[in-house]
C-alpha cells in the first residue's frame, strides 16, 4: 500500500510501509512478539523470513518499510538514535581512518568520538555546521548534523556532499531535527542519513528508536551485520508504537513549524531574550541555506536568558512550557542544554514548541518572560 511519490506529505504518512488491505484484518498489524518462531524441519530459516527475533521482526521490517518510503531510501532500525549513530560509524570505520564530524552537533555522539573512535585508533576531526570546512582529502566519513542539535546551524549538504565525493570521502546526514518531511538528504548527494527517531519523527516521548538509511548495498550490510551481532534493535511493540505514530506526522510538524515560527517573531522583539535561532527567520543566519534546502522548518529553536537562575524562574512561572530534555514531542519543553555538560552558556535554552494552540503558547511563554 506504498503512496505514489506524488502524493503530499499527509498522504504519504498515512500510507507508509502499510500491508495491502485484507478483509478481516487491521490497516496495521498489531506487534509480533517473537524471540524464537517455526522453522521448517527440512529447510530450516531458508524457508521463512523469520527465523530468530534478534535479526528478524515483521512489525520492525514493516516500520523500516515506512521510514524508508519517506526517506527514500532503505532502512534499518535501531534501538536508539544513539544506537543508530554509533553503529553507523563502528560500522564503517576502521584504525586508521579519517572522520569528519560537527563540532556543534550532538554532545553525546562528540563525545563518543573522543572517548571510543579515537581510542580505537581512528583519527577524529571537527568541523563547525556552519563551516569553514577543511579539505576532505584522507577522509574516509564525513557526518553533517543539519540543522545542528542545539545552535541550528545548518549545513549545505548538495555542495558539500560534492567536494567530499570528489576527495573519496562519504557522507552521512544526521536528520533528526529535520525529518524526513522537512528534508531528504539522500536525494541531495548523501550516502547514508541516521537519525533518532525517539524526537518528532515519531512525536509522542513514548518511545526510544533509532533508524540508518541509504540506497548503497555496500554501505548497509556492514550496518546490518552490525546490528545483528550486537543486537541493538528495537523491541516489537516500540516499532509498532512507531510506525502508528507515523501517520501524524506530516500534521504534528505543520503545528510544531507554525508554533516555532510565532513564537520567534516574539522573541525576536523582545530585550530580555538573546541569540534567538530559528532557521526560518529570515534574518536567522542559516536562513539562505535553509531556505533552499528544507522543505519545512522543524519547530525547534534556541535563544539565551542570561544565567541558569532566570531559565528556571521562566520554566517555573510558564503553564505550557516544561522542563524535559529531548524534543520533537506533542507538549513545549524547554532544555537547557549545559546542565547536560552541553559546551553551551549557562542561560542557553533549546526551546521544542509542542502543538498547543499559538496563541495560547503566545500568550504563556510572554507571561512566563514577563513574570
Amino acid at each position: 500500500m506504498s503512496a505514489p511519490t506524488s502524493d503530499g506529505d499527509g498522504t504519504r504518512c498515512v500510507r507508509a510501509g502499510l500491508p495491502e488491505p485484507t478483509p478481516g484484518q487491521p490497516f496495521l498489524p498489531g506487534p509480533v512478539f517473537a524471540a524464537t518462531y517455526h522453522l521448517d524441519p527440512w529447510q530450516g530459516p531458508a524457508a521463512t523470513p523469520n527465523g530468530y527475533g534478534r535479526p528478524d521482526n515483521p512489525t520492525r521490517r514493516l516500520l523500516e518499510a515506512a521510514i524508508g518510503e519517506l526517506e527514500g531510501g532503505d532502512v534499518r532500525a535501531f534501538a536508539s538514535g544513539q544506537a543508530a549513530v554509533t553503529g553507523l560509524l563502528l560500522a564503517l570505520l576502521r584504525p586508521g581512518d579519517t572522520v569528519l564530524l560537527p563540532a556543534d552537533g550532538y554532545y553525546p555522539m562528540r563525545a563518543f568520538a573522543t572517548d571510543t573512535l579515537a581510542g580505537i585508533g581512528v583519527r577524529v576531526l571537527f568541523a563547525p555546521t556552519a563551516g569553514p570546512y577543511p579539505s576532505f582529502d584522507g577522509v574516509r566519513l564525513v557526518l553533517l548534523e543539519t540543522p545542528a542539535n542545539p545552535g541550528l546551524d545548518v549545513a549545505d549538504i548538495a555542495a558539500l556532499a560534492r567536494d567530499a565525493h570528489a576527495a573519496g570521502a562519504l557522507v552521512a546526514v544526521d536528520n533528526t531535527t529535520a525529518t524526513p518531511l522537512g528534508q531528504r538528504p539522500l536525494d541531495l548527494g548523501a550516502d547514508l542519513v541516521v537519525a533518532s527517531g525517539t524526537k518528532a519523527l515519531t512525536g509522542h516521548s513514548d518511545l526510544l528508536l533509532g533508524y540508518v538509511a541509504t540506497r548503497t548495498p555496500e554501505l548497509l550490510d556492514p550496518v546490518t551485520a552490525w546490528r545483528t551481532v550486537t543486537g541493538a534493535v528495537p523491541g516489537a511493540f516500540d516499532a509498532w508504537l512507531a510506525h502508528r505514530s507515523l501517520a501524524t506526522l506530516d500534521l504534528r510538524l505543520a503545528r510544531q513549524s507554525a508554533n516555532a515560527e510565532a513564537l520567534a517573531r516574539l522573541l525576536a522583539g523582545r530585550p530580555d531574550v538573546t541569540g534567538l535561532r530559528w532557521p526560518g527567520l529570515p534574518d536567522d543566519p542559516a536562513y539562505p541555506v535553509a531556505a533552499a534546502q528544507m522543505r519545512r522548518v522543524p519547530g525547534v529553536l534556541a535563544f539565551d536568558l542570561g544565567d541558569a537562575e532566570r531559565v528556571g524562574r521562566f520554566v517555573d512561572a510558564a503553564r505550557l512550557v516544561v522542563a524535559a530534555t529531548s524534543f520533537g514531542g506533542l507538549h513545549t519543553t524547554a532544555d537547557r542544554r549545559a546542565q547536560w555538560g552541553d559546551d553551551t552558556a549557562p542561560g542557553f535554552v533549546r526551546l521544542s514548541c509542542g502543538v498547543e494552540d499559538t496563541a495560547d503558547l503566545l500568550a504563556d511563554v510572554t507571561a512566563a518572560l514577563d513574570a
